[in-house]
């Protein structure tokens, strides 16, 4: 979000820690593959310089959206806006309660007027396909007993005794709780950006410092992550795991370098093997002066899926959409990939 690196580099610290704020705010609508306007932006910037308050950002949002309402169905930018806004408010109160009213209470206070099941409990069921899965679907809980799993989760996880634990258990202790807690599936929709609002808050209560930008750089892996925590399929060999998670809250809570590489955790991930005529591995060649671990990422995800869209690859890729068109401009210029076909219907021929 180079929008805003500016003011993390050489802002006050006021400003600094407001940028990294809404650099998170904003990061997590990548788990829904949404992008705020540029309306949101400039907004947001006034903030973070002083010149407007939280208040007064979330008013003129909801006053340019009665003025520029969306054209379709498929137009999420006010989503995006809103929601953006809104998490950036609630990461600024130091407030939280440990319950399932305040996890209900985040979702309704976050899609307030967006959903209008913002805050309930939903009463169907629901199956999502998964990239990461190969288009299978997590089991999520049942509509008939949602609310009764929900308290029993955070009953267990308040007595829970973290007393003696180590840093590390006490981290994969609270992996599992989250890990539960998203599996439920509370609401129709919204549930992830909801869950990782919740443990920002959670984990400040530990006394953890949250690097809250990893989930502006890696909200797309959290998600997946939290994906491959509830999946199993014997007949596959496929077995539940917390490793991609763990992964996520090591880098997250104790500034570790672990690499977090959405295509690691597909179900099929097979790791590349070095031939000579392989673009990819001519490209992550350290002699080569292309070398780029993004355009290698985009490279892979291209030999697996073709007609990948932008927001396809950011997702998998694990950066923005505007990243992704920048790098996919330098391959074609490199004379790696080029286009075959219109924009729409079209795929990218790697050469």
């Amino acid at each position: 979000m180079d929008n805003f690196d500016e003011y993390v580099r050489q802002g006050e610290p006021n400003q600094a820690e407001k940028a990294k704020v809404w650099k998170t705010a904003i990061g997590l609508q990548q788990i829904d593959g949404l992008k705020p306007s540029d309306y949101l932006i400039e907004t947001a910037k006034q903030n973070i310089e002083g010149d407007i308050t939280i208040e007064e950002v979330k008013q003129r949002i909801d006053s340019y959206y009665k003025i520029h309402p969306s054209q379709t169905n498929d137009d999420r930018t006010e989503e995006a806006d809103k929601v953006s806004a809104r998490i950036a408010e609630m990461l600024g109160e130091q407030t939280f309660t440990f319950s399932p009213v305040e996890y209900l209470n985040i979702h309704r206070r976050l899609f307030r007027g967006i959903y209008k099941f913002a805050g309930k409990i939903r009463d169907y069921n629901i199956t999502k396909q998964e990239w990461v899965l190969n288009g299978e679907t997590v089991l999520y809980g049942s509509a008939e007993s949602l609310k009764a799993t929900l308290e029993y989760d955070f009953e267990q996880e308040k007595q829970f005794v973290y007393k003696g634990l180590s840093q590390q258990e006490t981290i994969e202790h609270i992996a599992q709780f989250i890990t539960y807690l998203w599996q439920i599936h509370v609401f129709g929709e919204g549930n992830t950006r909801t869950t990782a609002l919740f443990l920002i808050k959670y984990l400040r209560t530990f006394g953890f410092t949250v690097n809250n930008e990893l989930f502006e750089q890696y909200s797309w892996y959290f998600r997946n992550s939290l994906v491959r925590a509830n999946y199993k399929n014997h007949t596959k060999g496929i077995h539940a795991t917390n490793e991609f998670l763990l992964l996520f809250l090591g880098n997250l809570l104790l500034a570790e370098k672990n690499t977090l590489q959405n295509r690691q955790m597909h179900v099929q991930y097979i790791e590349p093997k070095n031939t000579l005529n392989d673009p990819v591995n001519e490209i992550n060649d350290p002699v080569n002066k292309k070398n780029d671990p993004v355009k290698v990422s985009i490279l892979q995800q291209l030999q697996q899926k073709s007609n990948a869209n932008y927001a396809e690859l950011a997702a998998n890729v694990g950066c923005s959409v505007a990243t992704i068109k920048r790098h996919i401009q330098e391959l074609k210029k490199l004379g790696f990939i080029e286009r075959i076909g219109s924009d729409k219907t079209g795929y990218w021929k790697i050469v």
